[in-house]
């Protein structure tokens, strides 16, 4: 059975929601364990005054009953606090279209694409559904399949290993594990944490943003997720495509990433040795994939994210009224949302895995798979 989600709504809207098809019937679930990653998504130092105003809860509006999935369409919802204060100017009937009016395209945003795409004229109504607000039902619908490949042992981090001009150090899974989570950045090097919360103030003083790169980790991970003969199935490619669909990422590596462009290939590939219940390897520079499917190692990850585009200190642009020269538009915005992105990085990560998880051992209910994946 195929997994599938679609989700919906505007930034100031008054709800998101998602739908996830092909989730088998049995697993557990409940929404608190959904909120869970709503909360963490929410967390960061240099987060905007949104993150003030909302505590996502996501509501299960079908699909689960008695904290197990049925098999059919699970429909979530997450209420927007905000839609109270916008109620007037994003109504779907009648709706104040004056207010809050955006004509100035922000470099780096879909503004200016979306208005010449689209021939909206108000850029609002490109923005808010460009707006990473959408990440919110990305993380709770992509959990479902978070879930999933838990509940078949896979283990999914995340740290962020650099934020502006300041790098984290190398660290081993334990360390990520113990002290990711109790940082404010996500960032396992509590010194280089101190130093790049200094870069987000300067940052913030000036009107400025910043990006960084977060590194994700999946552990446990059977041999022979995604398959090497079809294009489109290669899971490197889908999960690559997965965080590029990220507001504001850039870049994705795989294992060594753009690193083994610089080596020989002795020092790349991962030699393969004899083990005690089969095969072992000496190193993972292929970050657990290789041909399009995972080798059995751990999944390594990382994305690099740019600059958010709205900035407090606006750049120059164009208004579409006159088409005289403006500042470009200024909405509430992050001045840097890394380990958030992280966050929204595991979500598309683990439904990935899931969806290639189901191509090759799915059924029905929990209990099938569970005789096939033994």
């Amino acid at each position: 059975m195929m997994l599938r989600y679609l989700t919906a709504g505007e930034s100031h809207g008054p709800a998101l929601t998602a739908i996830i098809e092909g989730m088998p019937a049995g697993l557990d679930l409940s929404a608190d364990y959904i909120n869970r990653q709503l909360a963490r998504r929410q967390q960061g130092y240099g987060r905007g005054g949104r993150m003030k105003i909302e505590t996502d809860q996501a509501e299960i509006l079908s699909g689960v009953r008695g904290g197990k999935t049925l098999g059919g369409p699970i429909c979530l919802q997450i209420r927007n606090k905000d839609w109270s204060n916008w109620s007037a100017i994003m109504a779907s009937g009648e709706a104040d279209l004056a207010s809050r009016r955006v004509t100035v395209p922000r470099p780096g945003h879909g503004d200016l694409a979306g208005h010449i795409k689209y021939g909206h004229e108000d850029l609002r109504n490109i923005l808010e559904r460009a707006s990473a607000r959408e990440t919110a039902a990305r993380v709770a619908v992509c959990t479902v399949g978070r879930r999933l490949i838990e509940h078949f042992g896979m283990e999914v981090y995340s740290h962020v290993i650099q934020i502006g001009s300041v790098k984290a150090q190398p660290a081993g899974l334990p360390e990520i594990i113990d002290r990711a989570a109790q940082s404010e950045l996500f960032c396992a090097d509590p010194d280089a944490e101190a130093r790049m919360k200094q870069e987000i103030d300067q940052a913030r003083a000036l009107g400025d943003s910043l990006g960084g790169i977060f590194e994700i980790i999946v552990c446990n991970v059977p041999v022979g997720l995604g398959s090497h003969v079809h294009w489109d199935r290669k899971l490197d490619g889908r999960l690559a495509g997965a965080l590029m669909s990220i507001q504001a990422i850039k870049g994705v590596e795989i294992g060594l990433g753009f690193a083994a462009a610089t080596l020989p290939g002795s020092k790349v590939h991962d030699e393969i040795f004899a083990g005690e219940s089969g095969f072992k390897r000496g190193s993972n520079n292929a970050g657990g994939l290789e041909a399009g499917m995972t080798n059995g190692q751990q999944l390594v990850l990382r994305a690099a994210m740019k600059p958010i585009a709205t900035l407090y200190n606006p750049l120059r642009s164009v208004s579409l009224e006159s088409g005289e020269a403006a500042e470009a538009a200024v909405e509430r915005s992050d001045i840097c949302a890394v380990p958030a992105a992280a966050v929204v990085g595991e979500a598309v990560t683990a439904f990935e895995l899931a969806s290639a998880f189901m191509e090759k051992y799915g059924g029905d209910s929990i209990s099938e798979i569970e005789k096939r994946f033994r």
